[in-house]
């Protein structure tokens, strides 16, 4: 599910678990990507089994650019899952930048690759100067 329940994806990647007791999720920061997402600049992605969220990811879309902020798996490939979709969802819409922070081995087994910092700059100013549709993917599903 897409924008489902923001709120709660951010909750869950908020929850601590075996060898994290804590993140940087506090709530006032649920707080603000939640006006973020009432305004329409933040996003998640929930993977969802029997009823209950069982992970996914959320973001902030700005121009043709999407910044991963978090993501979790609590059933097995759920993350992965929901990367997929996201991946899918941002080229159907004409992004042309996804920044995942940092790469892990979990995002460089779906292609991701560190860039030195002069050449992301030219790919931010570039993917700012698009203007993506992350919705695009709704509207061809019912069309």
């Amino acid at each position: 599910r897409f924008n489902y329940n923001f709120e709660a994806m951010m909750q869950l990647c908020a929850e601590p678990v075996g060898d994290r007791p804590e993140t940087w999720i506090n709530e006032r920061i649920i707080s603000l990507y939640c006006e973020l997402h009432e305004r329409g600049n933040a996003h998640s992605v929930e993977c969802w089994h029997s009823g209950a969220m069982v992970g996914g990811l959320y973001g902030v879309s700005i121009g043709g650019a999407f910044f991963g902020e978090s993501m979790v798996s609590r059933a097995r490939d759920a993350s992965k899952l929901a990367l997929i979709h996201l991946v899918e969802r941002l080229k159907i819409g004409g992004f042309t930048l996804l920044d995942t922070q940092f790469n892990t081995v979990h995002l460089s087994q779906f292609g991701a690759i560190e860039v030195k910092k002069q050449h992301y700059q030219k790919m931010l100013v570039e993917a700012l100067e698009v203007q993506g549709d992350i919705h695009l993917w709704d509207r061809q599903q019912i069309a």
